[in-house]
Order: C-alpha cells, then structure tokens, then sequence
C-alpha cells in the first residue's frame, strides 16, 4: 500500500506546476481571510487528475484516507474522486464503507470544488433509500462547508423528482451570512425549478423576501427577465 502511494505522490510532484498552483491559491482565496485558506496546490490540471483516478481506482480505503488528510488539495481531490468510482462500481456493503471513509474524513473536504463534486454522488446517492437526517445534523453545523454539504446533497434526490429535503434545508438556512452557502442554496433551488417550476416558485413566494440577495439571483437565474426583475423589486405575491 505505501509503495503505491508513494509512486501516486511522485507522479503529483513531477506534474506539479508553481505558476498553476499560484493561480489556483488565489483562485480558490488560500490567503488569510480566504474561504479556504491555507490550502496547498501542485498546480496540477483537472485531466491530469483525472487520468490518475483511472489508474489509481483501486487503491484500497486506508490509502485513500491518508490521501484525504493531505494538506495538498489534489490529494484530496484525489480521495474524493477515487471514491466516487468505487462507490459507483460497489455493492451496498462497499457503498456504506465508502460513505462511512467519506464522513469520517468530512473535515477535509474543504474547499467548493471538492463539496460540490462529490456531496450528491456519495453521501446523497447512499441517502436515496436510507434516513436523511444527517443532512439536518449537516446543515445546523457551525461549519460552512459541513452546511454546504447538506445541500449539495440533495441533488441526488432532486434529480429523482424529490424536493422535500431540498426545501427544508434552504428553510433551515435561509438566513445563512456566508456567500458559500448562499449561492449554494439558490443553485440547488434553481436546479429544482428546472424540473419542477411550480415547486420552486410555492417556496419562492413564501421566503424570497426573507432571503439574501445572492441566493435569491442564484434561484431565479433561468426565469423570464420580467418575472426574475419582479422578485427582484419584491413585487411577487
């Protein structure tokens, strides 16, 4: 196992590139202050990763856990990434020990891209048939990310035609103060109203006033300019 990881981290440091990695720290807002700060990059490019997912897919769990504590982000874009297609070609009990690495290790996902990527295909999927409360548990977290997780999430259910824990959790963060979330939570309204207009819209009408204005625009993106500007003055009844 450590001379697979070992040759999987040099293959990351010798497609490292420090004008990438640059880019991607402030990209990503790694300074003091950021969102993500003190996150590490090698600098190295999205199909790049990619390819080494492919051939890494096998590497057993607690490889992949101590990818997953790496403060390098491609190393847990990598965990992240090597689990999602596990998870897609396991069986139940391999899916609930995927889930299980996934959580255990939540901390770490930690940055938009890793939360936005991998929320709905692994701890959203595992939920479809299963109790969904620790979504709730999620989105009452201190921790934005964790929040960001609940979510994202349910774009497992949303893309099956089940709004329920979608609007309940924008509810429980309605008033969230970080922009994270709030972008979050419109999108994923938004993705509801791509299948769903009239659910969107019964939500909408009964919070939008409450809502904050970024979340608002992130769910109202795709509607007609005179019904999103309607919104916008707070006109709609």
């Amino acid at each position: 196992m450590h001379s697979v990881l070992r040759d999987l981290r040099a293959e990351l440091r010798a497609a490292a590139c420090p004008a990438r990695a640059a880019i991607a720290q402030r990209f990503f807002q790694t300074g003091v202050g950021g969102y993500a700060e003190g996150d590490q990059f090698f600098g190295i490019r999205v199909p790049v990763l990619r390819q080494l997912v492919r051939r890494y897919r096998n590497l057993p769990i607690a490889a992949v856990e101590e990818l997953f504590c790496s403060p390098m982000h491609e190393e847990r874009f990598l965990a992240i990434n090597i689990l999602i297609d596990q998870y897609r070609r396991g069986d139940d009990r391999a899916r609930m020990r995927i889930v299980d690495c996934y959580l255990r290790n939540i901390a770490y996902v930690n940055n938009w891209d890793l939360v936005d990527g991998s929320a709905h295909h692994l701890l959203g999927a595992l939920l479809v048939t299963r109790s969904r409360r620790i979504l709730y548990r999620l989105a009452r977290s201190r921790n934005f990310w964790k929040r960001r997780i609940a979510i994202v999430a349910t774009m497992a259910f949303i893309t099956r035609g089940e709004y329920a824990d979608t609007f309940a959790i924008a509810h429980i963060l309605l008033r969230d103060p970080h922009d994270l979330i709030q972008k979050a939570v419109g999108w994923m309204l938004r993705e509801v109203g791509k299948r769903a207009r009239p659910a969107e819209e019964e939500f909408l009408r009964a919070h939008y006033r409450e809502m904050p204005r970024t979340m608002l625009r992130y769910a109202i993106e795709r509607f007609p300019e005179a019904r999103r500007q309607a919104y916008l003055r707070g006109t709609v009844t």
